[in-house]
């Protein structure tokens, strides 16, 4: 931001000390009785006021950004060496407007704060939720168990049973939460290939052939994709991507639904996965806020279906390291498409 500096206060300032240096050199003279050079008193007056215009330009300047400096090291969360000397003069316009632009600033880091604050706490509430449902569980079993019903053995084994089930959520939100935070900070290494995009997702409906099949929903191709389509990527993350979104189309699909899977080419030679199914939808309020951790749609269903709430974040956070995009168009009442792009290879 650049502002235009004027010398106004230091002009008048400069003409005020000169004016009153010139009738000081006229007074004394008159008292002692001295005749007047009126040529060497004008260019005295003209040196001193030249002299104090430029001292007083200098040290406003200095004083003007020693102040705000001060603002900024003492009241602002900003880093005070952003701050641009060359910004600061003795034009009090400019003086406003970098108090405004810091006020702007404060608002938004606060307004950022909160947020952040927001999503801690709904974010702290949700994960104890999500953990003590079923901690409970295992531990309501275990107490029945130790409390005699351990001599039943029908009881016994059912409630092992259950135990074990709860158990298995617990190690996947956890394992789940571990992969997120070492995708955000780095850590989980990505190993890099080329791949047959067709024969993995071909692989990926086999595995969820018999999901599929006990909700009644079918899993295909758009079309006949007779040559291979290589693309390059971790073959295990993206593999977990297609899981994850095949499994939610079964899970939240109509009865005797169909999800589609096209392959299309995308800009900047890349393929863009396309996972269209006929289910529900989701209502337009959602779709913001749909890849963030432990947020469900609907919450009694969600948790009536399983899985951790971790689904879609860990697609998102996979596509993301690959440097790729994933995007989701729904429709509440016609169903929804999430896709994600890939880098072809050349």
């Amino acid at each position: 931001m650049k502002f235009k500096k004027t010398y106004k206060f230091a002009f008048w300032s400069a003409i005020i000390i000169a004016l009153f240096s010139f009738c000081l050199f006229i007074f004394l003279n008159l008292i002692l009785g001295k005749s007047i050079d009126f040529s060497l008193l004008f260019l005295s007056s003209l040196f001193i006021f030249i002299f104090s215009a430029f001292i007083i330009q200098i040290r406003v300047e200095k004083f003007i950004y020693k102040r705000i400096k001060k603002i900024y090291e003492e009241v602002s969360l900003l880093n005070a060496d952003e701050l641009n000397k060359s910004t600061i003069t003795t034009n009090m316009e400019t003086l406003s407007k970098e108090v405004k632009k810091f006020a702007n600033n404060k608002q938004i880091e606060i307004a950022s704060l909160k947020e952040r604050e927001s999503y801690r706490r709904e974010f702290l509430g949700t994960i104890s939720h999500e953990l003590k449902t079923p901690l409970f569980t295992v531990q309501g079993y275990i107490l029945t168990l130790i409390d005699g019903a351990i001599n039943d053995k029908i009881i016994r084994e059912k409630y092992l049973q259950r135990a074990e089930k709860g158990v298995e959520r617990l190690v996947s939100i956890v394992e789940d939460l571990d992969m997120i935070s070492k995708l955000e900070s780095n850590e989980l290494g990505l190993n890099i290939k080329s791949f047959n995009l067709v024969e993995l997702i071909q692989d990926v409906f086999d595995l969820l052939e018999m999901k599929s099949k006990k909700r009644e929903i079918k899993l295909c191709f758009n079309k006949n994709y007779d040559i291979p389509i290589l693309v390059k990527g971790d073959v295990k993350r993206i593999e977990q991507v297609i899981i994850n979104l095949l499994d939610n189309s079964i899970k939240y699909g109509t009865i005797n639904g169909i999800t589609t899977v096209s392959i299309e080419p995308y800009k900047n030679r890349k393929v863009l996965v396309r996972i269209i199914d006929n289910g529900e939808g989701i209502k337009k309020i959602h779709l913001p806020r749909l890849f963030e951790r432990f947020y469900r749609v609907d919450q009694s269903r969600s948790r009536e279906q399983g899985g951790s709430g971790l689904g879609l974040s860990i697609v998102k956070h996979i596509v993301e390291a690959h440097n790729e995009t994933v995007l989701v168009k729904s429709e509440f009442g016609k169903g929804s498409e999430f896709s994600f792009t890939l880098k072809k290879v050349e």
